[in-house]
């Protein structure tokens, strides 16, 4: 499955998941999970873009790590979950 988990998610010009990752996802395949996690990465990350503080209480933006742990492990559940 590897081949073609690389394959088919590196040319897909429109950004989309092939289906059989998804199929694959949903049955609980390890690499297919991490497939769908990677393809989502990103936006989980811009998503847990934040202001925060160092310790002389300047502020920059940067990533909230227990948001985004929190939206992967929904993005997991959601994989399993999904109704296919």
């Amino acid at each position: 499955m590897n081949g073609m988990i690389d394959a088919n998610t590196k040319d897909n010009e429109r950004g989309l998941l092939p289906y059989l990752i998804i199929l694959a996802a949903n049955k609980g395949e390890p690499e297919a999970i991490e497939v769908v996690i990677l393809h989502y990465g990103s936006y989980m990350t811009s998503l847990s873009m934040r202001k925060l503080y160092d310790e002389q209480g300047n502020t920059y933006w940067g990533i909230d790590e227990d948001t985004r742990d929190r939206l992967r492990s929904k993005l997991m559940q959601a994989i399993l979950a999904f109704k296919i």
